[in-house]
């Protein structure tokens, strides 16, 4: 992650990166808004190894409701430990080294149809544990779901804007983009934004469906957007000539190719897939934590 040391050109939310190629920085004027630098991607990862990890965890009344959904954050986070450069965001057209790593998702208050949802935000460290990331994400839903009627601050901010007229709208989102292409919005309103942070993911196996391509929006710095569905069965012979009885999972992901190149995205997925495999890896802080590139 991003030290604190502010620089002439830093925002509040990321470091500006000097020493990217002069390709890399011109891709932003190529393709200034996000959803023209979009590219998707799928895998069915295999997940039996997770899943009986996951299982094992619990058995602790204290992680009983631990999941995939947790498991797959803890791993976009242990990724970053060594590829921070998925955290990395576009704004103002340059490239900039994100400071925290924040998760966002939207929340159900209860599963039904006419049930009301929001988005939480969830801060997370880089040597954060699996067990870190599931106390931070149960802290975080069970107080959109206690039933209080209250709406967090991103729901208030919304109504506020939400009542003025609609050319009061458009003027306040103008307003916004301005001060968000120059890094002008306060901290504060950074902080409650579902537009700004590290990545957006969505449970779609909760509901039984399978993952969707999910835009990413222009407003904003979200670079990464991560669905996945049901969990499902496959058999499958070993190179022992058995029969084994596999578990996977489908995921989608919507990525803005213009925080990095191919390579490196490509680097981000064998490391991901290879933490479905050795699992245990997420019960433990990671050793090292590199920092992005100046």
């Amino acid at each position: 992650m991003a030290k604190n040391t502010h620089r002439a050109g830093d925002r509040k939310d990321g470091r500006l990166i000097r020493s990217i190629s002069p390709y890399s920085k011109f891709v932003p004027f190529i393709m200034p808004q996000r959803n023209d630098r979009l590219i998707n991607y799928e895998e069915s990862f295999e997940i039996t190894k997770a899943d009986r990890f996951l299982r094992a965890l619990r058995q602790d009344d204290a992680y009983k409701g631990i999941g995939l959904l947790h498991f797959i954050i803890a791993a976009y986070i242990r990724c970053l430990c060594s590829l921070p450069g998925i955290n990395r965001f576009i704004a103002g057209r340059r490239i900039y080294a994100r400071n925290s790593v924040e998760v966002i998702m939207t929340v159900k208050k209860e599963m039904s149809i006419n049930a009301e949802e929001t988005s939480v935000k969830v801060r997370f460290e880089p040597t954060d544990t699996i067990y870190d990331v599931y106390r931070k994400m149960k802290a975080a839903t069970d107080e959109v779901k206690s039933g209080s009627g209250e709406p967090n601050d991103t729901d208030q901010f919304a109504d506020i804007i939400a009542r003025l007229p609609r050319f009061l709208i458009r003027f306040a989102l103008t307003v916004l983009r301005i001060g968000d292409y120059f890094g002008w919005l306060p901290a504060s309103l950074l902080e409650i934004s579902p537009f700004h942070g590290s990545m957006i993911v969505t449970d779609l196996g909760s509901l039984r469906i399978g993952p969707v391509y999910h835009h990413i929006y222009n407003f904003g710095t979200l670079p990464l957007f991560l669905a996945f569905g049901a969990k499902y069965h496959k058999y499958e012979i070993t190179d022992a000539g058995k029969v084994e009885k596999c578990k996977y999972v489908d995921m989608k992901m919507v990525l803005d190719e213009g925080i990095c190149d191919g390579h490196y995205y490509a680097q981000f997925l064998q490391a991901f897939r290879y933490i479905f495999q050795h699992p245990d890896m997420l019960a433990t802080a990671p050793t090292t934590v590199r920092e992005d590139i100046r």
